[in-house]
């Protein structure tokens, strides 16, 4: 395997979903093939199966292997995360697609825990069924959070002119406002400005944080956390240097444009930040786990039932979240490479190792 190349693992999600279909139409595209090298987890059967449905993908060169070490660069890496005994059912939600979609992401996060890849690309799941299966955490974001030992991450939705995260990540509406503190909306500012910087390479970013309440409280008339808990958040955040502002009343702030003001935004809960941004980005959005030792995007679309085996599936998304996690990938390596030159603290955990060197 070639050092020099970002390593991407690519979870199936749901087999009976439209995670292998996107998969193997992004990866036509030769320009991924030739930037990282890339690792499927899950099964070369359901592979062979979804190939018979998308036939103008004519070349995909394919590699069955048992470790991520021998993967190798300009073909679609294999790893048989997932038994070929679990049952296909295209278009509906199963117990043997939730689980499918689990063993392939429980193999994917112990080979990042040992640098074994440098980022997770995740098709999407049906957190309904997962959960059934007896995934115990509400979604992908706050598994990766837990399994890699963090006290907290930041669900970051982003497009190439826009980014916003989430101070609540899926939680009922009836408790957003209870889980909302000054600490909490700190951390997530103190993660988003990181990862402004050292994902993306802004210097100074500037964030703009959203209130909760209709017209941000409007003084007070129509909720106090704009005052007792959002306003004293970012001036704490303020004092670290984080370039904060607001809160800005949330049903405005989209309308007329203002999020061209900011390099990113920090809403308060999960449909505050994503509505607006689907609406203006739906085509273009990566969905991105700020906070992890390694880097993790995925397609902002769901598991698409309806239009599973059918050739319907649009393969841009998950073309932009692979994309994303090697350019994100790239820039973690050369600032850490940058701080290490000039004998200072990282920013942020570096989670790749050394690998044997394999023949392309």
């Amino acid at each position: 395997m070639n050092n020099d190349k970002i390593v991407v693992g690519i979870t199936q999600g749901d087999t009976n979903g439209i995670g292998y279909e996107v998969i193997i139409k992004a990866l036509a595209d030769a320009r991924i093939l030739d930037s990282c090298v890339v690792v499927l987890y899950g099964s070369s059967r359901f592979l062979g199966i979804y190939r018979k449905f998308v036939p103008e993908v004519e070349q995909l060169a394919t590699n069955v292997i048992n470790s991520a070490e021998d993967a190798r660069s300009k073909r679609l890496n294999i790893i048989n995360a997932v038994p070929e005994s679990l049952s296909m059912e295209i278009g509906q939600p199963t117990p043997d697609g939730a689980k499918a979609a689990i063993m392939a992401l429980t193999a994917a996060v112990a080979d990042a825990k040992r640098g074994a890849i440098d980022a997770i690309v995740t098709a999407p799941f049906n957190k309904h069924s997962v959960a059934e299966a007896g995934f115990q955490f509400p979604g992908h974001t706050e598994y990766l959070i837990h399994e890699f030992g963090k006290e907290d991450g930041l669900m970051f939705l982003c497009s190439e002119n826009l980014r916003v995260g989430v101070v609540t990540n899926h939680l009922p509406l009836s408790k957003v406002s209870s889980a909302i503190n000054v600490d909490t909306i700190v951390s997530k500012l103190r993660l988003m400005n990181d990862s402004l910087k050292n994902d993306f390479g802004f210097i100074k970013p500037k964030i703009a944080v959203l209130g909760l309440n209709p017209h941000a409280g409007d003084g007070g008339s129509l909720g106090t956390e704009e005052i007792e808990i959002i306003s004293p958040a970012i001036q704490k955040a303020n004092q670290e240097n984080i370039l904060a502002f607001g809160p800005y009343s949330p049903d405005g702030f989209f309308s007329i444009h203002m999020q061209g003001q900011f390099d990113a935004v920090l809403a308060m809960y999960h449909d505050q930040g994503l509505i607006p941004f689907k609406a203006l980005a739906f085509d273009s959005g990566v969905n991105f786990t700020a906070g992890l030792p390694i880097v993790r995007t995925s397609p902002d679309h769901g598991t698409g039932y309806d239009i599973a085996g059918k050739n319907k599936a649009m393969p841009g998304p998950m073309q932009r979240a692979i994309f994303a996690a090697i350019d994100f990938s790239n820039n973690r390596h050369r600032i850490a490479e940058m701080y290490a030159n000039q004998l200072e603290v990282k920013p942020f955990e570096n989670n790749r190792r050394e690998r044997n060197s394999q023949p392309e």
